[in-house]
């Protein structure tokens, strides 16, 4: 009997099973994008989200065209839909003490708290930290912020394309004429969703020994920060200011973008053999040890001229059958595909990285397990949609639910 683990087969569009985090209650308090990204994460694998919402609701429902219209004419933009699936969603009115003690009452039971309010507006509302972990010991409390609550920055707010200029992001990206770019995803709030999703786990784990819960102060700053590989680690050894390269890699060649008769391919190569036996693919194996690109410092010395030599072969080949050829030698290469594209391409249904429930269409998870798969099981839901059930599950009486809903704590529909 083999004792290697079983691979992953294909996912089908939806789910099924409690997933890893069956079983988790957490309560949601984050809006916009790090703070969603974090709980569609956990929610994937199984953890019950409850999505709170002010009554205005999360503001990336407007953030469109393009828009989903729902059977009762309300709308959500495309947004708000690729972040927020799996949630339960319900609205509360915060700034209100009336709303306080509501979330107190979903509280009691909840693993973690993720919010991503001001710093000190929840201790300004008398629910910080200190309070919370008073009354709920074991409870994690994830704070999503842009700068943190103290420092030369602290309390600022913070938002993607800002932090990625001030931390250096955009600094290393683009080309020398472009100047410095924006990366096009934003991959600071994205990153900080996903470290904040780390954190949670390993506080989780910690809790199994300690049975305490503690807090996690998770900023953009620090996680965009965290993101500058390799060129920090250059920049500390070298001392020398990273500039951007455009599509080459800082530290290794050949890694870059090449024409063909097809559109543009990417190749990759990460060591001195790889680099020999690439070459000896493309036809021109005497090029694999011509002095000039001998070894990667050398390569890296004559970019120039060792692309323009890979450009004139890959100039005259079709970019698709290139990529497979090569990748069928066990060299790094592919085709540059437009969005459109990739969501067309037999591999991305394979690994269910689209998917689909009645309406909705979004990404799959990448974090696939053999016998607990997360992804897609529900639709995003639409603003309070879950108001009755959560609250149910939570002791609430229906007459009190509406009570609530008529001086506004709750809210059914959005305020304006």
């Amino acid at each position: 009997m083999s004792d290697a683990l079983p691979t992953p087969g294909p996912i089908a569009a939806t789910v099924e099973g409690g997933g890893a985090l069956a079983g988790l209650k957490v309560i949601d308090l984050t809006r916009v994008l790090g703070g969603p990204y974090c709980t569609m994460v956990l929610s994937d694998h199984g953890a019950e989200v409850i999505k709170i919402e002010p009554p205005q609701g999360d503001e990336v429902r407007d953030w469109g065209p393009p828009f989903h219209t729902h059977e009762d004419g309300g709308r959500d933009a495309s947004y708000y839909l690729g972040i927020n699936r799996n949630k339960k969603a319900i609205a509360l009115d915060l700034a209100r003490p009336e709303g306080r003690l509501v979330l107190l009452r979903l509280l009691d039971g909840a693993d973690v708290l993720v919010e991503n309010f001001k710093p000190g507006t929840m201790e300004k509302w008398g629910i910080g930290y200190a309070t919370l972990a008073e009354k709920f010991p074991r409870l994690i409390h994830c704070r999503v912020s842009g700068f943190g609550a103290d420092g030369p920055l602290g309390a600022y707010p913070g938002y993607d394309a800002i932090i990625q200029a001030m931390v250096g992001l955009m600094s290393i990206n683009g080309t020398r004429e472009s100047g410095p770019v924006r990366l096009g995803a934003p991959l600071v709030d994205i990153g900080t969703g996903l470290f904040s999703a780390i954190g949670i786990l390993m506080a989780l784990y910690e809790r199994q020994a300690s049975g305490q819960g503690q807090f996690l102060d998770m900023t953009l700053h620090d996680c965009g920060m965290a993101l500058l590989h390799p060129q920090a680690a250059n920049f500390f050894l070298s001392g020398r200011r990273p500039v951007p390269t455009g599509n080459a890699h800082p530290n290794i060649a050949p890694y870059d973008t090449f024409p063909t008769r097809t559109g543009d391919i990417f190749i990759g190569n990460g060591n001195d053999a790889t680099f020999r036996k690439m070459m000896t693919v493309l036809g021109r194996p005497e090029l694999g040890t011509d002095p000039r690109f001998r070894t990667n410092a050398d390569r890296l010395a004559h970019r120039e001229a060792l692309n323009g030599e890979i450009a004139v072969i890959t100039g005259e080949e079709d970019g698709f059958a290139l990529s497979r050829k090569l990748l069928q030698a066990g060299l790094p290469a592919g085709p540059v595909l437009a969005i459109d594209q990739v969501m067309e391409q037999p591999h991305t249904r394979h690994r269910g990285m689209a998917v689909e429930i009645g309406w909705y269409r979004g990404l799959g998870t990448p974090i696939k397990f053999s016998r607990t798969p997360g992804g897609a099981r529900r639709a995003p839901p639409k603003f309070a949609e879950d108001t009755d059930a959560v609250f149910a599950d939570h002791g609430f009486l229906p007459s009190e639910v509406e009570a609530l809903a008529e001086r506004g704590v709750v809210a059914r529909a959005r305020r304006k």
